[in-house]
Order: C-alpha cells, then structure tokens, then sequence
C-alpha cells in the first residue's frame, strides 16, 4: 500500500521519545523523532571527521568550519539562536576529548514548509578545526552506492546510539521511489536503500550526510537525511535532500550568516 499525504520525518522527537514515526501534515511540520543507522556498524574515530551532532537530535556536516548543514525540519525557523549545541570530534558522544560548540545564528530554506526544500544552515560561535564535507553541484554524483552515518537508532522505535554508525545504501531511480511515496519530489528529493530493506537512515538520523566519493576519490555530499516510512522497511527507501538542486543557494545563504 502507498503512503500517502503524510511524511516520516526522521528527527529528535519532543522530550526525547523515541517514537515509530513522526508524521507532518503540512504546513507547519510537527515535531519529529531519533533514530541511528538501521544495518549499521561503528565507524572508526577519524572516519568522517565533518559529522556533528546536534542537541536537538540530528545530525549534520561541517560545510565550513563554522557552519554546519543540516534538515530545515530540525529547526524551528530562521534568526538568532544560541540553544543548539554542537559535538564534534569523536564517534563516541560521551568522549572528554568531544569538542562541543554553541550555535549563533540559524538560516532555514527560505519557503521551506514541510514538503521539499529540507536544508537548513547553523552558525557556530567559533570555528571548529576539523576537515569539512564538500557539495555537489551536478548532479553527476547523485547515483550509484552512497554511505550515510548518524547517531540515531540502530532499529525503528529504538533509541539513539553514542557510538556513530555507518552503512552503505544504493541508489534508488525516482520512478520506482514514487511507487512507494506519491509525494516524493524528484526535483528536489532523491532516493537510497535496499528493496529488500534491513539497512537505512532511522529517526534522529535526520540532517545527517549521504555521500560517496568523487571523481578523485574525495568525500562529497549528496544528500541530506530527510524523511521515509518507518525504518529499513522493505520497498520503503529512504528519502534525501537532493544536494546539488540546492547547491547554489546553500553557498549563498552561508556567505550571508
């Protein structure tokens, strides 16, 4: 059966419940709930030195070394925020050696409103001296076999994990993603995960990076953990800001933060 109408959202969910689903009836989008990599194994320390965590529950990556890109529905809007931290520097969330930031300023999608446009920047109060994570700006990359990585839950309806998982996902042709999600946005959304399901993003996963190497064998952004329904479900992928659409307008929106 298809899902219709509603969206998972794959974030921190209110209070810090780990629920099945967090579902959004557009506007405004309601608030989401964790999870970590379904399938997954630990990354090593090192690994992916631009994932960050952040206090609300979702994950993102180091655009620069003082802004970090994450899912528009992980925040709550644009302007002064110092609420949210940051914790980079480790796969283990509970390491002295953590480097732990406060955010400034936040930017969402400008006419992000629930459906699509899921992107969102947060300005650190200083820099955080470690690698970042390139973008796509083609949509040359936005196929073949992508790694995701997050903290959230390792299984759907679990909790969020202190140890950062990996797993690799397939890419995922639109025509046969909207056999599963009618409101899938080709333009602006792009698929990954196995039909068989059993490895995929989960809720507090959310805000988090895809990404596979590029032409020279560096590390690039192609997706942003978005939305799906339920977790590593079979015939249901996991559902991704389409990076490279966007592309210009992240660039842009961080020279202005």
């Amino acid at each position: 059966m298809k899902k219709t109408l509603v969206r998972a959202l794959k974030r921190f969910a209110a209070a810090g419940a780990v629920v099945l689903a967090a579902v959004s009836l557009q506007p405004p989008p309601a608030s989401a709930a964790p999870a970590p990599i379904v399938g997954g194994t630990r990354a090593a320390q090192g690994e992916f030195p631009w994932m960050v965590r952040l206090s609300m529950g979702c994950g993102g990556s180091l655009l620069t070394p003082q802004i970090v890109l994450t899912a528009a529905h992980c925040v709550s809007g644009s302007g002064n925020n110092t609420s949210i931290t940051a914790t980079a520097g480790v796969v283990d969330l509970q390491s002295t050696s953590a480097i732990k930031v406060r955010s400034t300023k936040v930017l969402q999608a400008p006419g992000y409103n629930g459906s699509g446009k899921d992107w969102a920047l947060i300005k650190l109060a200083q820099p955080i001296n470690l690698p970042t994570l390139n973008i796509a700006t083609t949509t040359a990359y936005n196929s073949g076999t992508f790694t995701v990585a997050g903290w959230g839950a390792n299984r759907e309806g679990g909790s969020q994990q202190r140890y950062l998982l990996k797993a690799q996902v397939p890419f995922v042709s639109d025509a046969t993603c909207k056999q599963a999600y009618d409101e899938l946005i080709p333009s602006e959304e792009l698929c990954a995960g196995y039909t068989s399901g059993g490895v995929d993003t989960c809720q507090g996963d959310s805000g988090g990076p895809m990404f596979r190497r590029d032409a020279n064998g560096a590390w690039i952004q192609v997706g942003i953990v978005s939305w799906g329904y339920g977790c590593a479900r079979p015939n249901y992928p996991g559902v991704y800001t389409e990076v490279s659409t966007f592309a210009s307008a992240i660039k842009s929106a961080a020279a202005t933060l």
